[in-house]
């Protein structure tokens, strides 16, 4: 076991990747994982294998690993199920670290031969420390290594951040992945469990725990196996890390789709939701709130308290949020006497001036939002901050007005936000608060809303 967690920092930090399988034919999934390694801009060396190619890709290619004299860190395998086995035991006597096993045809399905197979490779991965990913899998990304160990080419697009994604869907490792490209969403490494040979949610967690490059993990599951295991290794690093988690399958149809699917049962959902809370994990119902959630874990720090300022320069969009706030027990709090006052040195009578605040009045002058701003922001009942702007041709200034603020405020209470305008109006002024950290934005106040939801009952998981 000790060999095996040692070679999983190899199996993400290869110095080589063997692809066994791979091909020049773009009908082949070994074509897509040689253009994966090579157009990600893997620096290792990269060994394509297959018996009948002397070049794959402009690379000198190899019968077998056995032809490969120098050492090999990485093999990623996509070739026939039953040819799996004799692959394996050449990996073990040659040293590979680590396996991304892609083929699928093991015991997600129906044949019983399925799970023999899986056994038998099981056990001589274990024998030999070799940490798997999969099978069944897409495959994983390092992308602060720039390794694409995927049938994917164009995860590498995505960008280097701190947010780690662990998942036993190839599916929906793509709609996130590709989610976070129109978000500017950066991540640290994509995981494809697949079926989970020997590698599971519990041994991903305490690997990403000491993972320099990740802040936040993220998980989807669909069933597991042994769930006491991954409720300890969450136990453990709790507090170190915030762990959200989605997990589907609570309907009898997708209790049953996971099973032909990952070879697991989904479980009584009621009772992972409890056991997850316990542990320390934050559990969201759909795959949204799965990264809008680890946005703002990423980008904000946790609040201190419950209470919040909802700030609009529409009164719609204020109220909208304050609907999702009141839900999901965060607090509208009253302001201070002070704050109050600045408030409505700054806002007419006919606009909404206790909290949530309409400031749709002040849009022709930038420095009574500002000041506006400034002042909920500081308010000692404040534990974080809303804030709403949509776009209506006469505020079109009104986000440059504030942008030194939010600049220097630099998320010292947690700060969210839907701003919104047509594409191309205030979209390089977003990206470049949220790049400095000054803000987080959302396309929809619930979705804001939500957001902070979560921080918050993250905070109130910390200190139980």
């Amino acid at each position: 076991m000790r060999k095996k967690a040692e070679n999983m920092k190899v199996l993400f930090n290869p110095a080589s990747a063997a692809v066994v399988g791979a091909s020049d034919k773009p009908d082949k999934l070994g074509f897509h994982v040689m253009k994966s390694l090579i157009s990600g801009g893997f620096a290792g060396r990269i060994i394509p294998v297959n018996p009948n190619s002397d070049e794959i890709m402009g690379l000198k290619a190899f019968p077998s690993l056995a032809d490969y004299n120098e050492p090999i860190d990485l093999a990623i395998l996509v070739l026939p199920a039953k040819l799996i086995p004799g692959v394996f035991r050449e990996c073990a006597a040659r040293g590979v670290k680590g396996i991304v096993l892609i083929t699928a045809g093991f015991k997600e399905i129906d044949d019983p031969g399925g799970a023999d197979l899986h056994e038998e490779i099981a056990g001589i991965a274990n024998d030999a420390g070799i940490p798997v990913i999969g099978p069944n899998t897409f495959g994983m990304i390092n992308f602060h290594t720039n390794l694409n160990a995927s049938f994917t080419p164009e995860f590498s697009r995505l960008m280097k951040g701190s947010v780690a994604l662990v998942s036993q869907s190839g599916g929906i490792s793509h709609l996130l992945g590709f989610l976070a490209m129109r978000m500017d969403v950066g991540f640290s490494k994509i995981i494809g469990l697949g079926n989970r040979l020997n590698v599971d949610f519990d041994q991903m967690v305490d690997y990403l725990m000491g993972d320099p490059d990740t802040r936040v993990i993220m998980l989807y599951m669909e069933g597991v196996d042994n769930p006491v295991r991954l409720l300890e290794t969450a136990k453990k690093h709790h507090g170190k890390k915030p762990i959200i988690i989605n997990k589907t399958g609570s309907s009898a149809k997708g209790d049953q789709a996971s099973r032909s699917h990952t070879g697991s049962m989904a479980g009584r959902h009621e009772i992972y939701m409890g056991s997850f809370s316990q542990a320390g994990m934050l559990a969201v119902d759909h795959t949204e709130a799965l990264l809008d959630t680890a946005r703002a874990f990423a980008s904000c720090p946790l609040p201190d308290g419950p209470g919040v300022a909802v700030l609009s320069g529409q009164a719609g969009p204020g109220m909208a949020a304050c609907d999702v706030c009141e839900a999901r027990g965060l607090k509208i709090v009253q302001f201070t006497e002070k704050t109050q006052q600045k408030i409505n040195e700054n806002l007419p009578p006919l606009a909404l001036r206790t909290n949530p605040v309409d400031m749709g009045p002040a849009w022709y002058d930038a420095s009574a939002i500002e000041k506006i701003a400034k002042a909920a922001m500081e308010d000692d009942h404040v534990d974080g901050i809303l804030f709403m702007m949509v776009f209506a041709s006469a505020n079109v200034d009104a986000l440059k007005g504030i942008r030194g603020l939010l600049e220097d405020w630099a998320q010292r209470k947690p700060l969210i936000s839907c701003i919104l305008s047509p594409p191309g109006v205030w979209d390089e002024q977003i990206k470049a608060l949220e790049q400095s950290g000054s803000l987080i934005n959302y396309p929809t106040p619930e979705r804001a809303a939500n957001a902070m939801a979560n921080l918050w009952e993250y905070k109130k998981m910390q200190t139980r």
